[in-house]
């Protein structure tokens, strides 16, 4: 926490200062606007050669403060932003709140785990996570969520994420970029869309007369001036009516283009600051030098590009102002040509807009597992294996305060399943968590909360919470079975890595005993690894038909002083004491 005090008043102290040299030139700026209509007006009555001059250095002198200001009004922007993000560090470390994103736009009750682990949603894997402010980076973390990568993208992951870990202020730099972009699904949706669409380039004869027609305007309309002619006045006013013409016949191709173009031309500026800050970094690791590499061309660097299409895209805008497009069309046919600068340039580089943005969306996605990595020095790079065995040691929830957090060695090898038991309250469905929030963690290259990990990477699938549906008219029970039925058919497909917890709670006793140890048994036949919580201590017989396979542990709960005490501590067993009753007694329900 003391780095993100120190950036915090570093970044104060720089934000008020250029507040102050902000406000300075605003006021300079509006003394400069009044000078220029002073003499201006000075100018016009006296016909003052002076006023002129003056008039024109006022003119001059309040474009380059226009240029100073919104350069000032960005970096205080960017400051200001950098303040709020070491403000929202600190907050959240001193468990005030979670004042980041939550994704439960991502929340998908069918999907294996995330659900089931509380990776989407209000205090889940993903807010905790989530430094992403642009909609690519949020969608990209949210898809690593929900998948396991390969060994080898395993590993690339780790290195780019403990390269980013240490890089804190250019890890804020491009967050506090992202944080002005204000993107949202609808605005990239649209700009991807804009990609898709294609119009023909114009005809050879058409670019000819585009040319032409306006040379010979300007052509005309000299001549009137140096020979004073009416004549070339006249021809000069039939070149800018049919310049105007032709500027109509082109009226359909600027409105496609110009489709959600106010919106579009605002989120590809930012975008293209955002390359920038990544084009100027140097890298180690070969992810981050891969990713850099894809906004490197032969002429010049992405950002450059971007800035064009920015610039050309507020070029074609310009055509919505009335009284600009009459006059520069009726004169040079300027939107058109802007028009046809801008189908070239998407010919030639729509294409290639999305990867670019995914650069951006796998930036931000990496560099919140490196701010993970950051608050949490303590946890470990899982070692991988391709022998189905997953080891931990001192293994945690890594959303619990370290002060609350209780840790647990565990070890699998391959087909290892896990009969657990325990009273109420005993930890055993957050020890289900724990294993499932670190493997997930350690699936994508994330460090995990422990301080020694060795694992096979899996898919991790788990039935830990189901909901009924009215309108389907399933109850709970269909609900659950539906879901061990989808785990059975995965199994079949592949090995797993497979959570579960009391389940088939919606029927009878006997019903769930009996399922209970036949949904075991056929779990264990198709090699799956992991651990399914029960009360039903009669479902830990099952090991003894299966030694080499099932094993049992237990947490514990102790009375102390008319009290329960709990431990949270892994034992190997099955549960001896039980809790309920005495609850139950203690709060005078019985």
């Amino acid at each position: 926490m003391n780095k993100y005090i120190e950036l915090k008043k570093l970044y104060s102290g720089e934000y008020q200062q250029l507040d102050k040299n902000y406000k300075g030139i605003s006021f300079i700026r509006l003394l400069v606007f009044v000078l220029f209509f002073y003499c201006g007006f000075k100018a016009l009555n006296l016909l003052s050669a002076g006023y002129t001059v003056a008039t024109f250095i006022a003119l001059i002198a309040f474009v380059v403060l226009m240029r100073v200001h919104n350069q000032l009004s960005k970096k205080r922007l960017i400051k200001e932003k950098l303040v709020e993000i070491n403000e929202e560090e600190i907050t959240y470390l001193n468990g005030d709140n979670i004042p980041f994103n939550d994704g439960k736009e991502y929340i998908d009750f069918d999907h294996f785990f995330t659900f089931d682990l509380d990776v989407f949603g209000a205090n889940s894997l993903f807010q905790n996570l989530n430094r992403t402010a642009t909609y690519p980076g949020s969608k990209r973390l949210a898809q690593l969520l929900k998948n396991v990568l390969s060994n080898e993208e395993i590993i690339q992951n780790q290195k780019a994420i403990t390269e980013l870990t240490d890089k804190v202020q250019w890890r804020q730099n491009l967050l506090a970029l992202a944080k002005i972009t204000n993107d949202n699904q609808k605005e990239y949706n649209n700009l991807l869309k804009w990609t898709k669409s294609s119009q023909d380039s114009l005809s050879k004869v058409m670019v000819v007369l585009f040319y032409l027609v306006p040379l010979l305007f300007v052509a005309s309309f000299a001549t009137y001036f140096i020979k004073d002619d009416e004549l070339f006045f006249h021809i000069a006013t039939g070149f800018f009516i049919f310049n105007l013409f032709l500027a109509a016949t082109q009226s359909k191709r600027l409105k496609k283009e110009l489709i959600d173009s106010d919106h579009i031309t605002t989120i590809i500026a930012q975008y293209g600051f955002i390359l920038e800050q990544i084009e100027k970094e140097e890298f180690k690791s070969e992810k981050l030098i891969r990713l850099k590499g894809k906004l490197a061309t032969q002429s010049d660097f992405v950002s450059q590009k971007i800035k064009k299409l920015h610039t050309l895209f507020s070029n074609v805008e310009s055509v919505q102002n009335g009284f600009a497009a009459v006059l520069f069309n009726g004169s040079f046919l300027y939107h058109i040509h802007k028009l046809n600068a801008l189908i070239k340039w998407k010919q030639q580089h729509a294409a290639d807009i999305k990867e670019w943005i995914d650069v951006i969306g796998e930036f931000e996605a990496l560099n919140s597992m490196a701010n993970f990595s950051f608050n949490n020095a303590s946890f470990v790079y899982p070692t991988l294996n391709s022998e189905w065995q997953i080891n931990f040691l001192e293994l945690g929830h890594p959303l619990i305060p370290q002060g609350l957090r209780v840790c647990n060695d565990i070890a699998f090898k391959n087909n290892s399943f896990i009969i657990l038991t325990g009273s109420n309250m005993s930890g055993k469905s957050t020890f289900l968590r724990t294993l499932g929030i670190n493997m997930v963690l350690g699936g994508i290259g994330a460090p995990v909360c422990a301080t020694e990990a060795n694992i096979h990477p899996l898919d991790v699938i788990v039935s830990m919470r189901q909901k009924d549906s009215l309108n389907e008219g399933e109850s709970y029970f269909f609900a659950e079975v539906k879901r061990l039925k989808k785990i059975m058919v995965r199994l079949d497909e592949q090995i797993c890595f497979v959570l579960m917890d009391e389940i088939l709670k919606g029927t009878n006793s006997d019903d769930k005993q009996t399922g209970t140890i036949e949904v075991i048994k056929k779990v264990i036949s198709k090699n799956a690894i992991g651990c399914i919580a029960t009360h039903d201590l009669e479902v830990c017989k099952t090991t003894d038909d299966y030694p080499d396979v099932l094993r049992n542990k237990c947490f514990e709960v102790e009375i102390i002083n008319n009290d329960l005490s709990f431990d949270y501590k892994l034992r190997d067993g099955v549960c001896k004491n039980k809790s309920a009753t005495f609850i139950m007694k203690k709060i005078e329900i019985i």
